[in-house]
């Protein structure tokens, strides 16, 4: 199997990359554009395999992404390149357009162009699976899941661009016949994630000693999806999943924001090093403005992946929540 990935320096992308080549004979192409969000240290671990090549590229570089397909000959794509973080898709929301719509439009133009000069056992057997997020499905009540049959009803201009990312590898499938697949995962955590997101946030500010924001009542719940079982998903979704399906990933790990930094504090004040000065590290917690549109609850029914493709999360979410703290204090980041 010959794998290019789009994004692949990205958080969840550096994890898929790191256990193809840990796990597998598999090649992989990453091409990543390297924006603020990657991080090509992630991939220190890989980067000598003769199985591993980079590529820095913009995906919608039509030209040097036809070349690139033609020159690496990839069996599949797993598309992950995208814009992620919601606040700044409200302070900029035409980069997300231009990288999460457009840029999915190019994937697929080329993806399609060359597929369709592969052999028809290549054809058969090629997958083009698009990563996406549960933000597309909008906010649930205090009861009830997502399911991959609950309408999009996106919330922020983040969500409205994955959503027609979706949408477009939809058509692309019903239209074409491309092989396409689509998933939808809840909130990813774990080691090397970018220091915006909420998990690592909380983390520096408290080894920083500074304040640590929180929107809003800090009552919005999330269900939270560690990084590693993620990328088993994806695996397992490439290898066995039904061309044109959507497959929804969660955990059940469903914690309201306040929770989880509660829970971080309480961890990080065990270590020797903490509490900062003797206080507790909930004394650093600032509660802030709510942002403009936000979800007030995000929760994943994931049986259809679990009984279908038999994936089963391994790490339960304490572990999970202990090994990234731990990871985040061992290498400083800042």
């Amino acid at each position: 199997m010959r794998i290019l990935v789009t994004g692949g320096a990205g958080f969840i992308g550096s994890a898929l990359i790191r256990k193809i080549i840990a796990e597998s004979n598999f090649s992989i192409l990453n091409i990543d554009k390297l924006t603020y969000a990657s991080n090509i240290n992630a991939l220190d671990e890989v980067k000598d395999s003769k199985n591993y090549q980079f590529l820095e590229m913009d995906i919608n570089d039509r030209e040097s992404l036809a070349k690139a397909l033609i020159d690496f000959k990839p069996t599949s794509i797993m598309h992950l390149a995208a814009e992620s973080h919601v606040d700044n898709s409200i302070e900029n929301p035409g980069k997300f357009v231009e990288t999460n719509v457009l840029g999915t439009a190019t994937m697929l133009i080329e993806s399609h162009n060359y597929w369709k000069l592969l052999s028809e056992e290549l054809q058969n057997s090629f997958r083009f699976l698009h990563i996406s997020t549960d933000e597309v499905y909008g906010d649930l009540e205090e009861t009830g899941y997502f399911t991959e049959n609950s309408p999009y009803m996106p919330s922020s201009p983040y969500s409205a661009s994955k959503a027609g990312s979706d949408h477009l590898v939809r058509a692309w499938h019903r239209t074409y016949k491309f092989p396409t697949i689509i998933t939808n995962c809840s909130n990813n955590f774990g080691p090397f994630q970018h220091k915006e997101k909420l998990i690592p946030k909380t983390i520096n500010s408290i080894m920083r000693g500074e304040s640590i924001p929180v929107y809003g009542d800090g009552m919005q719940i999330r269900d939270w999806l560690y990084v590693e079982d993620h990328v088993d998903a994806l695996i397992e979704v490439l290898k066995n999943g039904t061309v044109g399906e959507t497959y929804n990933i969660g955990c059940n790990n469903e914690k309201t924001n306040i929770e989880l930094i509660k829970g971080i504090c309480k961890i990080i004040d065990s270590y020797d090093e903490f509490p900062i000065k003797g206080k507790s590290s909930e004394d650093l917690i600032k509660f802030v403005d709510d942002r403009p549109g936000h979800d007030r609850r995000y929760a994943i029914d994931a049986t259809k992946i679990k009984n279908e493709l038999l994936w089963q999360p391994k790490k339960n979410f304490e572990a999970g929540i202990k090994e990234t703290i731990d990871w985040f204090y061992a290498n400083n980041r800042n």
